[in-house]
């Protein structure tokens, strides 16, 4: 746990000094202008920086940090260990398959049954997945999940997701501050400061709760698309009968870390399902029993 806070902080610090050099550059120091006034450009400017940006910034570190998190060790197909190895040819055979570079694939320790993919880009892209999943699943079903994650790479999830999160994050930054704004106005000029930070802290927590929604949505869409990828590279019994076996094992998802919820495979119940990021294994069931 202590290495995972420690990889937060070290990336949002990561971030924020990019992220202040990329302003300074661009001449944006505040939004403020000398008479009080709201100055709508740079503001526009100020938000598509920090919303787009770090969401980018996140998205060029994803692998690292994914690595670095779940202590995944990668494999070359030349361990000698014969399930690794055959994980390896597996991941190989599936992205020639899909016409994909070849990525980076991965396993750490965890008793947990999931695999993930990530990566900034279809040729800097990761394949991991857990003990538990190479002890609990059969290797036809393992093939099929790992044909689900080589689907989220071969459909760009992982820069669309950025796209959409970046956009959300610059209209919630936008938003709260000129509401926040606009309350500074109304209020007496001896709590004005303290009620626009207030008011701007709680916009971007709420408006951002609200924005994830939509990311979460989409999400699950993408996870319906990527099964059918999955059925396609590794067949759809495959694929069926590897998100059954999901289905009973949902008690041994590690879920201390909320950061890494979206590299989860299975559905452990949510406190909302609106703000899963992954549909009922049920669901998806259904969808590929249905052709679609």
């Amino acid at each position: 746990m202590g290495k995972r806070i420690f990889l937060f902080l070290l990336t949002n610090l990561a971030v924020v000094v990019v992220l202040s050099i990329i302003l300074s550059l661009l001449g944006v120091g505040s939004y403020i202008g000398p008479n009080g006034q709201l100055q709508l450009v740079p503001l526009m400017i100020f938000c598509l920086v920090w919303g787009m940006g770090g969401a980018f910034i996140s998205l060029q570190m994803s692998r690292w940090i994914a690595k670095r998190a779940t202590g995944a060790q990668l494999v070359d197909g030349k361990t000698g260990n014969a399930d690794l190895d055959w994980l390896h040819s597996t991941v190989t055979n599936l992205t020639m398959q899909a016409n994909l570079p070849m990525p980076e694939v991965g396993v750490y320790d965890s008793a947990e049954v999931n695999a993930f993919a990530t990566g900034p880009s279809k040729k800097r892209s990761l394949v991991a997945v857990s003990t538990g999943l190479l002890q609990s699943m059969e290797r036809r079903e393992i093939e099929a999940v790992l044909g689900h994650e080589v689907g989220h790479i071969a459909n760009g999830d992982m820069v669309t997701m950025t796209l959409l999160q970046g956009v959300i994050n610059a209209f919630v930054l936008f938003f709260a501050r000129v509401i926040a704004f606009g309350v500074r106005m109304v209020v007496h000029e001896k709590i004005a400061w303290i009620a626009g930070f207030v008011v701007t802290i709680a916009l971007d927590i709420i408006l951002g709760i609200l924005g994830s929604l939509i990311t979460s949505w989409f999400s699950r869409r993408r996870e319906f698309v990527a099964d059918a990828a999955g059925a396609r590279l590794a067949g759809r019994e495959s694929m069926i009968a590897a998100l059954r076996r999901l289905a009973t094992t949902t008690d041994r998802i590690d879920t201390s870390n909320a950061a890494l919820a979206a590299f989860k495979i299975s559905d452990k119940k949510a406190w909302l399902s609106a703000f899963s990021t992954h549909p009922p294994l049920a669901e998806r069931i259904a969808a590929l029993e249905a052709g679609r």
